[in-house]
């Protein structure tokens, strides 16, 4: 029925929607890299030790525990407490398993069995119960409490010992870093309980899905608390995402607000870590052991070698994290590293006064220092690039000072170096070390082993080479490209006019080598100058690699830098850089960061039809298709405009002072610039695609009606049309009662579910009682048109006396058509708090804090009365033309304040479907 109300064009319209959306979802969910994360193993068999809590702390949280991870004789030993070692805190995240807490700890207790145990880490873990606090965020207060007294717990456990801790750090996973920056919130918490947090794939920024209010209050509180005191918070904190592996939590989510007076925070992407240089998924970024090995190292460079426990000095642990995080130099860090190192002993000095130079260095049985008089270069060259394939921890390249040949002292250059995977590499600017007579490369003396050294001057424009991106709608029909034709190790393309979030490219690297026949390595290093999302892309050449180039950070407004393709090449090869819009990747984008607000554009989609149909209904007496009404209601440029329009005016004092006046919230689109995610024409695909989802939903929709009311024909056979329509059965007030008085002792959403199913059973009814009034006119066709003709006869304009034709049930079925694809939505908005409910039955058989419970309250015998409602009871209503007037505004309101809040969507939902339900007696 819906497909044959909808002509060709529309059809086929609907049909390259579908196909928009599912390249842009393959995008987030298929189009990244292959999970490169090795599995971290344990040696041996994990035990968790539960802590036991005191009784009336127990009895107030009975669903969390706190337990304490250990592996062989370690968790045999520390059986008996109290513990010895330095406290770690794990916290779980949405639906996460205390368990997860292994991997970290067992590679922290692997390298404290490395160093004789001199220090080691003792990793706690806290069991959520697997709490769905992504979906409801009724619970966060509750477990943010319930931490706090987990740390007074876990400190008491080292009560009396020599060094005894009193602060712990906290490893937070998901929601769980959440949780852990709210702790500060708390009005007893004392910040020094902490000394150091790191988040993993934490959304600090925003909830994933504003699914009820308690999770967006819950963000404010955290997030305005960690703003407004930026200067008193002391606590280094690192947020590591996951990249674009992570499709559930975006990565630019992760990132801590940048405060010119909070400098303790940074905030990375684990492609751009050393030693890492892997995306990873949602889950992998627990285990994966690149990763963790990076962060168990990181906490054992933390240690005070006093205290015996992690350092209270903020400068160094901001030095530690940055050194094991963002920029590795190929030396194991140093507090205060010495700048001035001796050059002496028994080694060759060997001068190289060539601006291009390699050495190939084999079985060296002497040291050999290679000096580089910077006298000469300086007056051609603005540049020097050297690189070495040893990636010892060494130091391997210095500067001396004042010298001729060689010297006895160094300035140690090796801090200076950055490490890659397959190399280290170190660039300087002549400029900047005046001082300099010489550079000295170091080689060491080996025995069977073989690596290469690099060094070259240049001039930076000879390096650095300027390109301009394709345009947004250049859709890749188009591109641009470099050749690079000299013979140089390295060089910086520079990607003007790539800043925003919603670019996608995919760059294409041909190299072509002669003379070549060992395996070379290149490395193509994506940098992002304004936040750390670095991805590192490794060939080997000659070859062609595509590169896909987009972003999880937009460019501030008043950063001027340029993202950098920084190509690590070979001297023997010649490269070829092509730039071209993706436009899939775009889509991905979209979906990426505007997925989340579909819902509220496919409702008021479904809106803008509900409201057409019920003009059509008092217009003409009849209810139109409900494909036919969304093809000629649902269009943008009923609701965007108004949207733009309030934007542009908030920009006003007047105005803005007029809208805090009526209390209004602030509009979504505003939050949406705050966060740089405002796409051109956002708005406008996000509805279409709305549109599209709402079509093939009624779709389903009344398929289903129709396959669910044959089933009931073939199970039982149904009475005729009803003869009387009442509205209020003898039955309906009953039900009623019992929906909410179920929605009060229960869950509001259990309660709107079961209405929900009700009026479902109501429509499938009326569905097959119509089907079999159609069958048996088919059989007797003369009986048939007497009953309708009879049935028009008892029209009557009072509502108990009113009879049901079988055109007045075809014109019901459209409308119940529309309502069961509104309320599938309003369902399954209020499924989380249900599926939290349940997987807490055990515990609590009221979920309390309820967000359905007063929109059950309306929804429930509104709903109960819509079962009972025919088109013929409402048609000669005083209050119909009124009903059909406000879906459009409040179809307006579902995307300006509910697009970001979409627990906001049902409020604007209910209000026609109760005066459509009033119609009955108005």
């Amino acid at each position: 029925m819906l497909l044959h109300s909808v002509n060709l064009w529309n059809l086929a319209f609907y049909a390259l929607m579908v196909f928009m959306a599912t390249l842009g979802l393959w995008d987030v969910f298929f189009g990244f890299e292959e999970n490169k994360c090795s599995m971290s193993y344990m040696f041996e068999y994990p035990e968790y030790q539960k802590i036991e809590l005191p009784k009336k702390l127990a009895k107030r949280y009975p669903a969390y525990e706190l337990y304490l991870y250990g592996e062989g004789s370690y968790a045999e030993e520390h059986k008996v407490l109290p513990l010895t070692g330095i406290p770690v805190l794990f916290l779980p995240g949405n639906a996460g398993s205390y368990k997860q807490v292994r991997s970290i700890g067992s590679i922290a207790l692997r390298k404290a069995e490395d160093i004789d145990f001199k220090y080691h880490f003792d990793f706690f873990s806290v069991n959520f119960n697997e709490e769905l606090v992504a979906l409801y965020g009724g619970s966060l207060q509750k477990q943010t409490k319930f931490v706090h007294e987990c740390i007074k717990t876990i400190l008491k456990l080292y009560k009396g010992q020599e060094f005894a801790p009193k602060s712990v750090a906290i490893v937070g996973h998901s929601m769980g870093g959440l949780v852990a920056r709210a702790l500060l919130t708390l009005k007893n918490f004392k910040q020094d309980l902490i000394n150091l947090l790191v988040t993993q794939a934490t959304p600090h920024v925003a909830p994933v899905m504003p699914l009820d209010r308690f999770i967006t209050d819950f963000y404010m509180t955290v997030n305005n608390y960690w703003i407004l005191n930026a200067r008193q918070i002391n606590l280094t904190t690192l947020s590591v995402a996951g990249g674009f592996r992570d499709y559930q939590v975006r990565s630019g989510l992760t990132f801590l607000p940048k405060l010119s007076h909070h400098t303790s925070a940074l905030s990375v992407v684990s492609s751009a870590v050393p030693k890492t240089w892997v995306s990873t998924d949602h889950l992998s970024i627990v285990w994966c052991k690149q990763l963790q090995l990076t962060t168990v190292r990181a906490f054992f460079d933390l240690i005070d070698a006093d205290t015996k426990q992690i350092t209270q000095n903020p400068k160094k642990k901001l030095s530690v994290l940055n050194h094991h995080f963002i920029r590795h130099p190929a030396k194991h860090f140093e507090e205060n590293p010495s700048i001035i190192s001796d050059l002496t002993g028994t080694s060759m000095w060997v001068p190289v006064k060539v601006s291009k130079w390699t050495y190939v260095a084999y079985n060296e049985s002497d040291k050999i220092y290679f000096t580089f008089p910077l006298a000469n270069h300086r007056k051609i060259y603005t540049h020097v690039y050297c690189q070495s394939t040893m990636l010892d921890t060494n130091s391997w390249i210095f500067g001396c000072i004042n010298s001729t040949s060689m010297c006895r002292q160094g300035v140690d250059l090796s801090w200076k170096a950055e490490l890659l995977p397959t190399i280290k590499s170190l660039t300087l600017r002549l400029q900047d070390y005046p001082s300099l007579s010489h550079l000295v490369v170091y080689v060491p003396s080996i025995h069977g082993s073989k690596f290469v050294v690099d060094c070259e001057f240049f001039k930076k424009e000879t390096r650095s080479i300027q390109l301009p991106v394709t345009h947004l709608f250049s859709f890749g029909l188009s591109s641009r490209k470099v050749i690079l034709n000299t013979s140089g190790l390295f060089y910086n393309i520079e990607l003007l006019n790539f800043g925003q979030i919603y670019q996608a490219f995919k760059i294409n690297v041909v190299s072509k080598c002669s003379g070549v026949k060992e395996e070379i390595t290149s490395i193509y290093k994506l940098h992002i100058p304004w936040s750390y999302e670095d991805s590192l892309t490794i060939a080997q050449v000659p070859s062609s690699t595509e590169i896909s180039v987009k972003l999880h950070i937009a460019q501030p407004d008043n950063d001027s830098h340029v993202a950098l393709l920084k190509m690590y090449t070979s001297s023997d090869c010649q490269y070829e850089v092509t730039v071209k819009t993706s436009f899939s990747q775009i889509l991905g984008q979209v979906v990426r960061f505007h997925g989340g607000a579909l819902p509220a554009y496919v409702i008021s989609s479904i809106l803008l039809a509900y409201g057409g149909q019920l003009y059509s209904l008092f217009s003409t007496g009849h209810c139109l298709e409900y494909a036919t009404m969304l093809d000629k209601e649902a269009k943008p440029y009923k609701v965007d405009p108004f949207v733009i329009m309030v934007k542009f005016l908030l920009g006003y004092k007047w105005f803005k002072e007029l809208w805090d006046m009526l209390l209004l919230p602030e509009l979504d689109a505003i939050i949406l610039t705050s966060q740089s995610m405002c796409f051109p024409l956002v708005s406008l695909i996000l509805f279409l695609f709305g549109t599209c989802t709402a079509y093939w939903g009624g779709l389903l929709s009344s398929t289903s009606v129709k396959l669910l009311s044959s089933l009931w024909l073939a199970l039982k056979r149904p009475s005729e049309l009803p003869k009387d329509i009442k509205i209020i059965s003898p039955d309906l007030p009953i039900l009623t009662i019992i929906f909410i008085l179920i929605s009060w002792t229960t869950c509001g959403a259990f309660a709107i579910l079961l209405t929900y199913l009700y009026y479902v059973f109501k429509i499938v009814h009326l569905q097959a009682s119509l089907t079999m009034f159609k069958n048996s006119q088919t059989v007797n066709p003369k009986h048939s048109r007497r009953s309708e003709k009879k049935s028009n006869h008892h029209k009557d304009s009072a509502v108990h006396h009113l009879r049901l034709s079988s055109s007045d049930a075809e014109d019901s079925l459209r409308m119940h058509s529309t309502l069961i694809n509104l309320l599938t939505w309003i369902v399954l908005l209020s499924m989380p708090s249900l599926i939290y409910w349940l997987k807490n039955l055990r515990y609590y058989f009221k979920l309390n804090p309820d967000p359905c419970k007063p929109l059950a309250f309306i929804l429930i015998p509104t709903m109960a009365i819509l079962g009972n409602t025919y088109t013929t009871s409402i048609k000669s209503s005083k209050l119909l033309k009124t009903t059909s007037q406000f879906p459009l505004p409040l179809a307006v309101g579902v995307i300006a304040f509910g697009s970001s809040h979409l627990y906001r969507v049902p409020c604007f939902v209910f209000i026609p479907l109760l005066l459509h339900a009033l119609c009955n007696f108005m």
